[in-house]
């Protein structure tokens, strides 16, 4: 294993352990309910932001460093970890109605190796070459699961698994996602009703939409003047700002990396 595969399965083991100790908890208690609105620039931003909303991955490693399922419930390896089976979910649904298939993962892996769907709820996958950190590698959103091998843009016709589907999208302009009603993760992720993702390029302008109140969260660049307003908290700090957040705003204790949360905002953070 690499010297990061490690560090990420320490962390996990770790924190399982820690959280079984003290019965305690990562992250505040998440609230339900609302629309989180995100001002980003003219950048990637939107797209990995919505992605994270619209799609699941087979694994996700969460923001305290614990690798877990996310489509898939369970996983074995074989012949010195070339050789894979992934257990799906069985309550995962497309937002177009349909179920999870395992064929549709087998797409997914399309690109890394020989894969074979065993049952319509197991997967085996086949590698060149070992790769014991391959569930860590998984969680990459490289590796969205998508019906059928589909693409994930447009995003107007974007149909994941994920917490939200899409309700309204302009490619690399604004994106409106609406929860999506009995899905598999409720009550543990994707705690506002609505997210809604605009792109407003000048950083000065999404700095005054913030102060106004006509967003919640907003990418601004370090040394921004809206640094020093009462009423704001700052990620990842005052001093290497990336994102200005509204005092409502509820986040946990942990943020993944980079400024974005790993792009999953969506499902992790929510309006207190």
């Amino acid at each position: 294993m690499t010297r990061i595969d490690r560090r990420a399965l320490f962390a996990s083991g770790a924190a399982a352990a820690l959280l079984a100790a003290t019965g305690g908890s990562l992250a505040d208690t998440p609230k339900t309910g609302g629309k989180l609105r995100l001002a980003v620039p003219r950048d990637e931003s939107l797209e990995v932001l919505a992605r994270g909303a619209v799609f699941d991955t087979l694994t996700e490693v969460a923001s305290d460093g614990t690798l877990r399922g996310e489509l898939a419930k369970a996983w074995q390896a074989e012949e010195h970890a070339r050789v894979w089976s992934f257990d799906l979910r069985e309550d995962a649904m497309f937002h177009d109605g349909f179920t999870l298939h395992a064929d549709d993962v087998a797409a997914v892996f399309s690109d890394i190796g020989r894969a074979e769907a065993l049952a319509p709820d197991r997967v085996r996958l086949e590698l060149a070459a070992p790769n014991p950190g391959l569930p860590f590698l998984l969680a990459d959103s490289r590796f969205v699961v998508t019906r059928e091998g589909l693409g994930v843009t447009p995003l107007n016709t974007a149909t994941g698994t994920g917490c939200y589907r899409v309700e309204r999208a302009e490619d690399s302009r604004h994106f409106l996602g609406r929860k999506v009603a009995g899905h598999y993760k409720n009550g543990h992720a994707g705690w506002a009703d609505a997210l809604e993702i605009i792109v407003i390029p000048d950083a000065r302008v999404r700095a005054e939409a913030l102060q106004d109140g006509y967003v919640d969260i907003a990418a601004l660049p370090e040394g921004d003047e809206l640094k020093d307003q009462r009423g704001l908290r700052y990620h990842p700090g005052k001093t290497d700002m990336a994102l200005a957040v509204a005092a409502h705003v509820g986040m946990p204790r942990q943020i993944g990396k980079g400024s974005l949360d790993d792009g999953r905002i969506a499902e992790r953070w929510w309006l207190a």
